[in-house]
């Protein structure tokens, strides 16, 4: 774990000068492009199953079985291709991000870009694992936090097997947030956009699919789907250290990044799996950095850290469930 006696002085423009040196900030234009167009042609692929599927004659368990793992692929790109356009890695222009990031969150997930830019750019990012400001961490009453444990008995009663729970309901999490947030700041348009998710995908696969292969494929989705996307998020802060506002707002950006984030040990397997969260702490420090940079920037990052004394949090995979099964003990 971090520890607090760790010195981290305040050089991060060295570091961004060496990156930005290497080439690795500069925007990926055309690779987002192919990714995203890649996303759109696997999703022509889905619809062309469900609309063929009574001449593919496929097993109407093990066949709706693999669609929705599929799908689960697909959708978990789609996260993060619309997590890496709105941090502008694609293109530079924000208005145009937005508009690009639509099919992928409104359409393909029923999530609200707006809802994640809000949360995630502007808060998470910016006050990462600071209590006030960072909603990611309060999360149920901020029962997984050392420093707010949660007003509610029940919930510091079984939190343990509450949070393990919860990895399997975090895509529903989302799609509850987003429209939350979408009818609270009346983002009318983007609310369409992601209301049009469920006849368009659902209505076509009940339409289509016997009834029985249509729930099969939405229970595979949807419970492949969010253990995928919860397992990756929860690697990257939870474990790591939590401050007060008053704390947090007088360390440098670097100090903060680096002491609240983690990073996980692996390849290219493990940097595709976890859609470059697995970089976690060069994300924080490079937030524009494109995914595609991040296994060059760790190297670079891991080594500047290791010049200058400064602790680099980084274990494998599996030491971060451990290390965070003992936290949550500890909480």
């Amino acid at each position: 774990m971090p520890t607090v006696e760790s010195p981290y002085p305040d050089i991060f423009n060295e570091l961004k000068a060496e990156v930005r040196e290497a080439g690795l900030l500069e925007r990926v234009p055309i690779r987002g492009t192919i990714e995203m167009i890649a996303t759109l042609l696997s999703m022509a692929f889905i619809f062309y199953i469900v609309v063929n599927w009574s001449t593919l004659a496929l097993d109407p368990i093990w066949g709706a079985v693999g669609l929705g793992l599929f799908m689960t692929i697909v959708w978990t790109r789609a996260v993060f291709i619309s997590h890496d356009i709105l941090h502008t890695q694609y293109f530079k222009n924000k208005s145009l991000s937005f508009k690009l990031s639509y099919p992928f969150s409104a359409l393909i997930l029923s999530n609200s870009s707006a809802w994640w830019d809000f949360k995630h750019n502007v808060n998470h990012h910016t006050w990462c694992n600071v209590p006030e400001k960072d909603e990611d961490i309060l999360a149920m009453d901020g029962a997984f936090t050392p420093t707010h444990k949660g007003n509610k008995a029940w919930l510091r009663a079984t939190k343990y097997l509450v949070f393990w729970g919860a990895m399997f309901f975090m895509y529903f999490a989302f799609i509850v947030q987003s429209y939350n947030f979408a009818i609270k700041h009346k983002k009318w348009g983007e609310l369409a956009l992601m209301l049009l998710h469920w006849p368009l995908i659902w209505g076509s696969i009940f339409y289509f699919l016997p009834t029985q292969s249509a729930i099969v494929v939405f229970l595979t989705l949807n419970f492949t789907l969010s253990p995928w996307l919860a397992f990756g998020f929860i690697t990257n802060h939870l474990g790591c250290e939590v401050f007060e506002k008053e704390v947090g707002e007088k360390l440098s950006w670097m100090e903060l990044q680096m002491r609240t984030s983690r990073s996980l040990k692996g390849g290219a397997f493990v940097h595709w799996f976890y859609g470059g969260l697995n970089t976690q702490i060069e994300h924080h420090l490079f937030p524009k950095a494109p995914r595609f940079n991040l296994l060059k920037v760790q190297k670079m990052t891991r080594a500047f850290a290791k010049k200058h004394g400064m602790n680099y949090f980084e274990t494998t995979p599996i030491e971060a469930y451990v290390q965070i099964n003992d936290v949550l003990k500890k909480y």
